[in-house]
C-alpha cells in the first residue's frame, strides 16, 4: 500500500506530508483547488516527464517522494534488480522521489540515493494503477492483463507463477551450462585449461588468507612506530638500568612488609603491590618478547606483498570482483575436475540438467494455462456484472487467450498472452479494452477488473466520477467501497456518495494570499459532514429539498 505521501512546491501545492488508510480513500476539494496536482504527483513516481511549469512559487524546485510497504519478494521481481541493490540493509518498505528542477530537468531517488527514472516507473507501476493515460498503458499491457486474470484465478495459480518464475531462471541457468560444456573440442580444451589453471593459481588460498594478510602487511608498515612504542613502553616499566614501574611497586611492596604485624589491614595494600609488581614484570617481558619478533624475520614485508600481488593477479585474470568470490570459483573448479577424473561426462550432465529443467518449466506452463483456460469464462462473467453494475452499457467483456504451440515459446509467466475485449455499445465490433474508452468511462472500466480480480495493488482514481451522478454514482461508490475491502483505493472526486463511503476522507482547500496556495488536511468526523455538506450544495440549497 502506499503509506505516505509528501509534496513540495508542485503548482498551487507548497507543502503537503499526509498519510493514507488501508481501504477507501477519498480526496474531495472545490473545482479549482489543486486536486488534480495530486494526480500529477503520483503520476510523476510512474515516470511522467518533469515540466518546470510545474514549480510552484513557494521555492525553486518540486519534490513528490512516496513510502510504500511492499510484499515479499518484490526486489525479486524482473526489471527491479537495480533498484534492489540500491535497498539500505533491513530496509523493509520502499521510499521513491522525484525532483523537479529550474530548468525542467528531474532527478530520482530510491531510499533518498539516485536512482534511473525507468526503474522508479517500474516500481511503482507494480504497486500503483492509476486512470488516465496510465490506465490506458497499463490496460493496454498483455502482461498486466495475465497478472489480473491469475489474480482472479486464485492464490494457487499465483503460487504457480512464482514456482514458474524460480523453475525458468533455473532453465536459463542450466542453458548457459550446457552451452559452456557443449562448445567445440577447441572450447572445451580451453575450459578445462582453465579450470587447472584456476585450481593451480590458487593453491593454499583459504577464506579469510587475505584479510590476515592485509592486516599483517599493515602492521609491517609501521614497524618502527611499533618498535618505539613498545621499546619506551618495556623501558619505563623494566629499564636496563635505573628503576622503573615494576622496580618502585617491588620496593613499595618491601616498605609495607614489616608493618603488616602492627597494622593487619595494610595486608591488602602489600598484595596488591606484590601482584602488581608480578604484573608488571610480566607486560615488560611480552613487550620485549614482541620487539623480538619484529626483527625476527627482517624479509617478510617482501614476502608478504608478493602473496598478496598473488591473489590481486588471481582474482583479476578470472574476473572475480573479491578474495570469496576467488574461492568460490576455486571450489567449483575442483569439483569439477574431481568429476572429470573419477569418469563423469559434463557434457552428459548438462543435458540431463537442461532436459529436467526444461520438463519442469513445461509442466508449471501446462498447469498455468490449464488454470487460465478455467477462470476465464468466469472470470468474464464477474466482470460483465461489473460494468453492468456501474452503468456501462450491457457489459459486454471477453477474454482472449493465446497459447504459444512450442516449448521454446515459454516465458517468465507461461506460454499464454491474454487480452481483454470489450463491446460497450451493441452491434460494434469487440475491440481492446484500452483502445475502446478513454477518460472516465475508462476509469470505470478498469474499476470493474479490479473490483472482479482484486490485487493487490494500490489504484488511484482521478476520472472517475466523470459525466455520471445519481444512481450511477452510488453504484461507483458502493463498488469502490467493496475493492476497498481487499485493495487500497485513493479516489480525486466531486461526488458525496463516494466520498461518504470512504474509510479516510482528505480535503484540498485553496488558501488565498500572495501568492495562493494549496493545503491538504484530513478531517475529523464533523468536518467530514460539513464537506459532505458542501458537496450536496451547501445548507441553504438543502434546506430547499426537505
Amino acid at each position: 500500500m502506499l503509506r505516505r505521501l509528501r509534496i513540495e512546491n508542485l503548482v498551487l501545492i507548497r507543502e503537503a506530508d499526509f498519510e493514507l488508510a488501508e481501504g477507501l480513500n477519498a480526496i474531495t476539494g472545490e473545482t479549482g483547488a489543486g486536486k488534480t496536482i495530486l494526480a500529477q504527483a503520483v503520476g510523476l513516481l510512474l515516470g511522467a516527464k518533469g515540466d518546470a511549469k510545474a514549480i510552484g512559487p513557494a521555492g525553486k524546485e518540486a519534490y513528490v517522494e512516496a513510502e510504500f510497504d511492499v510484499p515479499d519478494g518484490f526486489f525479486e521481481e524482473e526489471g527491479l534488480e537495480t533498484l534492489g541493490e540500491l535497498r539500505p540493509e533491513d530496509e523493509a518498505g520502499l521510499v521513491l522521489a522525484r525532483r523537479i528542477f529550474p530548468d525542467g530537468r528531474t532527478r530520482a531517488y530510491a531510499w533518498g540515493r539516485a536512482a534511473a527514472r525507468e526503474d522508479l516507473a517500474a516500481a511503482t507501476e507494480l504497486l500503483v494503477g492509476m486512470s488516465g493515460q496510465f490506465e490506458q498503458r497499463r490496460l493496454a499491457r498483455p502482461a498486466y492483463q495475465l497478472e489480473v486474470l491469475d489474480s482472479f484465478a486464485g492464490e494457487a495459480q499465483l503460487r504457480r507463477r512464482a514456482a514458474l518464475r524460480t523453475a525458468w531462471r533455473e532453465l536459463a541457468a542450466a542453458r548457459r551450462r550446457h552451452e559452456e560444456v557443449t562448445q567445440d573440442a577447441a572450447a572445451a580444451e580451453a575450459r578445462l585449461a582453465e579450470l587447472q589453471a584456476l585450481v593451480e593459481d590458487t593453491k593454499g588460498f583459504e577464506p579469510g588468507t587475505e584479510a590476515s594478510l592485509l592486516l599483517e602487511r599493515e602492521r609491517l608498515r609501521h614497524l618502527t612506530e611499533l618498535a618505539e612504542g613498545a621499546g619506551a613502553a618495556a623501558e619505563e616499566l623494566a629499564p636496563d638500568e635505573g628503576d622503573g614501574a615494576a622496580l618502585l611497586a617491588a620496593r613499595a611492596e618491601r616498605a609495607i612488609a614489616p608493618l603488616e604485624r602492627l597494622a593487619p589491614e595494610l595486608a591488602a595494600a602489600a598484595t596488591e603491590l606484590r601482584d602488581v609488581g608480578a604484573r608488571l614484570t610480566d607486560v615488560a617481558a611480552e613487550l620485549r618478547s614482541f620487539l623480538d619478533s619484529l626483527e625476527a624475520e627482517p624479509g617478510r614485508l617482501e614476502q608478504l606483498e608478493g602473496e598478496l600481488e598473488r591473489i590481486s593477479d588471481a582474482k583479476r585474470r578470472f574476473a572475480c570482483p573479491s578474495y570469496e568470490a576467488l574461492l568460490e570459483r576455486a571450489a567449483v573448479a575442483r569439483t569439477e575436475l574431481e568429476a572429470r577424473e573419477a569418469g563423469a561426462d559434463p557434457a552428459a550432465e548438462a543435458e540431463a540438467a537442461l532436459a529436467r529443467a526444461q520438463a519442469r518449466v513445461d509442466e508449471l506452463a501446462a498447469e498455468l494455462h490449464d488454470a487460465r483456460t478455467a477462470a476465464i469464462p468466469r472470470f468474464a462473467d464477474a466482470v460483465a456484472s461489473e460494468l453492468r453494475g456501474i452503468g456501462l452499457g450491457d457489459g459486454e467483456f471477453v477474454v482472449e487467450l493465446t497459447a504459444q504451440p512450442t516449448a521454446p515459446g515459454v516465458g517468465i509467466t507461461g506460454k499464454d498472452t491474454v487480452t481483454f475485449l470489450i463491446r460497450p455499445n451493441a452491434g460494434l465490433p469487440f475491440a481492446p479494452v484500452a483502445e475502446t474508452a478513454s477518460g472516465g468511462e475508462l476509469s470505470r472500466i478498469a474499476l470493474a477488473i479490479a473490483a472482479a480480480a482484486g490485487g493487490k495493488m494500490t489504484l488511484v482514481f482521478d476520472e472517475i466520477d466523470a459525466g455520471i451522478g445519481g444512481q450511477t454514482a452510488h453504484a461507483v461508490a458502493q463498488t469502490l467501497r467493496r475493492l476497498g475491502e481487499r485493495s487500497q483505493v485513493v479516489t480525486i472526486t466531486h461526488l458525496p456518495q463516494i466520498a461518504s463511503v470512504a474509510d479516510r476522507h482528505l480535503r484540498v482547500e485553496k488558501v488565498p494570499g500572495d501568492p495562493t496556495h494549496t493545503r491538504i488536511e484530513q478531517l475529523a468526523e464533523s468536518d467530514r459532514r460539513e464537506e459532505l455538506e458542501r458537496m450536496l450544495g451547501g445548507r441553504e440549497f438543502l434546506s430547499t429539498v426537505r
